[in-house]
């Protein structure tokens, strides 16, 4: 039973990361006009070029500019001022909203943000959710945890330990963390932690993609020795020792990423 929950969980995750990767979620949907609009109008303001505050064009250019029909640039603003990036006022025109009112578990605004090439500050905010639920999670587990909970847990651990690419340790980390979300039994837990853990990976993915150097073998030991102890203390039934280990974990993460 174990082990059908950890390929359920790693089933669900690479359905996350598939949908999160394709253009409005799913790509079907970027073959629909409506949806080409939405997404390149909705990376446009996440990137600036339609900076916030400021209007932008008319119905007419936009039909122009992406050769479609007014009813599909109407249907495309109202996707987006769903999304908070627009909102829209008679005789005035349709501004971009302040990006402290964007929907920022909106899976297509994750996803723009995680697209562009520049995400320090997006990394960080990140990083900073993680810390709020996370150690949260690995708390709620140890209260709980069983066995064999325990026993998935350690063999993600060891499938760390032997990562040989930046790439190779970022999927097993991602797959460590979803699988303690995971053991929560909480639903919001699983949403939440899916979409945040997705988004991480596709912008380190990125960002690794051209390096060719990885962590030494003691960095890489250390890293999986601070994950061990989040399972130990899961084991030991610690909720306070969990929530530490895990938010200690987080922080390193961040204090390790290239600058």
């Amino acid at each position: 039973m174990g082990d059908d929950q950890g390929k359920k969980a790693s089933k669900r995750l690479r359905d996350a990361i598939m949908n999160f990767t394709s253009p409005g979620g799913f790509a079907e949907r970027a073959l629909n006009s409506t949806m080409h609009v939405v997404e390149q109008l909705g990376l446009g303001i996440v990137a600036g070029e339609y900076p916030q505050g400021t209007l932008i064009p008319f119905d007419p250019d936009l039909e122009e500019m992406f050769g479609v029909s007014r009813t599909v640039i109407r249907e495309a603003k109202k996707i987006l001022v769903a999304k908070g990036l627009l909102e829209s006022k008679a005789k005035v025109g349709t501004r971009v909203r302040p990006a402290t009112d964007w929907s920022m578990f909106d899976a297509d605004v994750l996803r723009w943000h995680a697209s562009l090439r520049q995400s320090g500050s997006f990394l960080d905010e990140l990083f900073e959710i993680r810390l709020v639920f996370e150690p949260a999670a690995a708390a709620m587990v140890a209260r709980r945890a069983e066995p064999e909970q325990c026993s998935i847990l350690d063999a993600r651990v060891k499938a760390l330990s032997k990562a040989t690419t930046r790439r190779e340790f970022i999927a097993e980390d991602l797959g460590f963390h979803t699988a303690i979300l995971g053991m929560t039994g909480n639903r919001f837990m699983h949403s939440l932690g899916d979409l945040v853990q997705t988004t991480l990976v596709t912008v380190l993915d990125r960002e690794v993609h051209a390096q060719t150097s990885f962590r030494s073998p003691e960095a890489l030991e250390q890293n999986a020795a601070d994950h061990r102890a989040i399972v130990q203390a899961i084991a030991d039934h610690d909720p306070e020792r969990a929530h530490a280990a895990m938010e200690h974990v987080i922080r390193s993460a961040k204090d390790n990423l290239d600058p």
